[in-house]
């Protein structure tokens, strides 16, 4: 039966490098939240008067974070009864949360399996910086605040692949 696989870490981790070796390697579909969802919440965020990068703001999570997650639900499902999906995105509520696999392959209707991709905050800093994406300015213009918001970087608490993303950037 095709599972759906979860590459889930901070920014600048290493999740997308991880998640695109990891579906090349498989052969299979791989839905990024950024590439899923890029340009809609960019309009999205225009047309509403706010900036199109943000992606850091109460505003932008309450408004766009869980139906970004659905999409790529979405997608997924519509993709499992043929192979595996891999779909990658923060998901730093949801690993905190004990029941989140269960839940989710039941709405998925396949079995999941969740890959934690973490690094040094230096490292995640730099990769930040190097990309050069404008969504990225507010994170490194508050470097303290942003790492505070993420606090110690904690593993998922139900079983997951450990990947370390030092090496995957």
């Amino acid at each position: 039966m095709p599972k759906a696989i979860i590459i889930c870490g901070t920014p600048g981790s290493g999740k997308t490098t991880h998640a695109k070796q990891l579906a090349a390697d498989r052969k299979v579909t791989i839905l990024d939240i950024d590439t899923v969802s890029e340009r809609l919440v960019k309009t999205g965020l225009a047309a509403s008067g706010h900036s199109p990068d943000d992606r850091d703001s109460e505003y932008f999570k309450r408004t766009y974070r869980e139906p970004i997650y659905q999409a790529l639900f979405d997608i997924a499902r519509e993709n499992l009864p043929y192979h595996d999906v891999v779909i990658t995105g923060p998901f730093t509520r949801e690993i905190q949360d004990p029941g989140w696999p269960a839940r989710l392959a039941s709405e998925l209707s396949s079995p999941v399996e969740v890959h934690y991709v973490q690094c040094p905050p230096e490292i995640r800093r730099q990769r930040l910086a190097d990309r050069g994406d404008a969504r990225d300015r507010a994170k490194l213009e508050d470097w303290d605040r942003y790492i505070e918001y993420y606090g110690e970087e904690h593993p998922p608490v139900f079983e997951h692949v450990l990947v370390d993303g030092a090496g995957e950037g």
